[in-house]
């Protein structure tokens, strides 16, 4: 039996049409002779009763000093509330659905509230289900300690649900639904002529999203990628988006193989901190113990730079009081400005190619946009700017890189995209 898991976002889900809508994909693949397990976000977003952010502002209306035990209750309650109306949803339609919360799943995780890594999953009461013929509708986002709490995981923890049990289940493929048709060049909000790119490797996904697209977490494209599971990101209003595979040259895209750049992500509320003072690492242990209470407190930096008289990185915005609190007890000549956002070129095809730096410093160069630090990788080159800069940093450089031509939108064979294959052979397939 062919397994594919479908994700639900909660954009997917807000209304009534829009849930119908999801259920129609759901028997689309039922009727295609795939098994579906389901997996849904909490419905809508702010503003929508059973949102998390509805949901966490009405702790944070009682108190600011909240427990995160407590917190991952109230949060977990989303997702079981959307699991419910979703199954039901599905029987309406003549499916045989039920809703499973996170624990219901066999979903153990670590114990950090709020942000708790999935550490083993046992399938056994999803595969009741699968085996009764009974569609499992489960709770993302969630799980359970081995002490029984429940726990949540982060923000885009129902894409890192679908790919886990995905994972566990030998699925065939995972797709995750959501409000746009796949990964973009870069956000449309910033270029609205952003193209939908197709066809990508998990690689060139996993960096985008590390990078700032928001379209799937990082986390589920690594686990589909272990297991080498295809992947699609798709709209659910038209079905239609990327398909995320292995490799590159199975990707029917030959108008697009010879270009630099895939995509551009960026990043917003970006802090940078500078520390000026001697770093000689074979004198002093002073960098490493600003490292390591910077991550006690678990604050992430970025653009890294190590020199034996600068240490300098970014950090989310949010962050940035604490930083200087934590590093207060060193006496450090610390500088620390906000207002910086991170923009970020990527592509496959950059790897050891001359003069990609020098096209991106050129061109922001001549339209007179500072960049403050950069950092370079084998699939992608970021940079530094002001923030305020940003929606024109974004559209000069995918000009540059040519992302706004329609051939960028080259698909994964056939004449058009479907999520279940062009052919009827093909619609048997995940």
């Amino acid at each position: 039996m062919k397994i594919v898991v479908q994700k639900f976002g909660g954009s997917s889900l807000t209304t009534a049409e829009m849930r119908q809508k999801a259920a129609s994909h759901v028997k689309k693949a039922w009727d295609n002779g795939l098994f579906p397990v389901v997996v849904v976000s909490a419905i809508g977003r702010m503003g929508n009763p059973y949102s998390t952010d509805t949901l966490i502002k009405q702790v944070e209306e009682v108190s600011n000093q909240y427990s995160l035990r407590n917190m991952d209750m109230m949060m977990s309650c989303g997702e079981i509330i959307s699991a419910v109306i979703m199954a039901e949803t599905l029987n309406s339609i003549g499916l045989k659905a039920e809703a499973l919360t996170g624990w219901q799943s066999g979903i153990v995780t670590d114990d950090r509230y709020g942000n708790a890594r999935i550490v083993s999953v046992d399938h056994t009461r999803i595969k009741q289900s699968i085996d009764l013929r009974i569609v499992p509708v489960v709770a993302g986002f969630q799980g359970v300690t081995e002490n029984n709490e429940v726990t949540t995981l982060g923000r885009g923890g129902s894409d890192t649900t679908a790919s886990v049990l995905a994972y566990a289940l030998d699925a065939d493929c995972i797709e995750i639904f959501t409000d746009v048709d796949g990964v973009k060049t870069a956000d449309p909000r910033l270029v609205p002529d952003a193209q939908t790119l197709k066809c990508l490797t998990y690689q060139e996904v996993v960096e985008l999203a590390h990078l700032g697209a928001k379209v799937i977490h990082p986390r589920a494209v690594e686990i589909a990628m272990e297991k080498g599971i295809p992947l699609r990101i798709l709209s659910t209003e038209t079905g239609k988006g990327t398909l995320v595979i292995g490799q590159q040259e199975k990707c029917d895209q030959s108008d697009i193989q010879d270009r630099v750049a895939t995509g551009i992500a960026h990043m917003s509320r970006r802090t940078q901190v500078r520390i000026y003072g001697s770093f000689d690492f074979a004198k002093t242990d002073l960098a490493i113990k600003i490292f390591d209470v910077l991550a006690q407190y678990e604050v992430s930096l970025d653009l890294i730079h190590l020199s034996q008289d600068l240490i300098a990185f970014t950090v989310e915005s949010e962050k940035a009081d604490l930083v200087k609190k934590v590093l207060a007890p060193y006496e450090l000549n610390i500088e620390i400005k906000s207002g910086f956002a991170k923009v970020s070129i990527v592509g496959a095809g950059m790897h050891g190619v001359p003069g990609v730096m020098a096209r991106i410093v050129r061109c922001l160069g001549k339209e007179k946009i500072s960049v403050f630090q950069t950092t370079d990788s084998h699939a992608n080159i970021s940079c530094l700017i002001q923030e305020e800069e940003l929606p024109r940093t974004v559209h000069i450089l995918h000009e540059e890189f040519s992302l706004s031509k329609k051939g960028v939108s080259g698909y994964a064979g056939g004449s058009s995209y479907d999520s279940y294959g062009n052919t009827d052979e093909e619609r048997q397939k995940c």
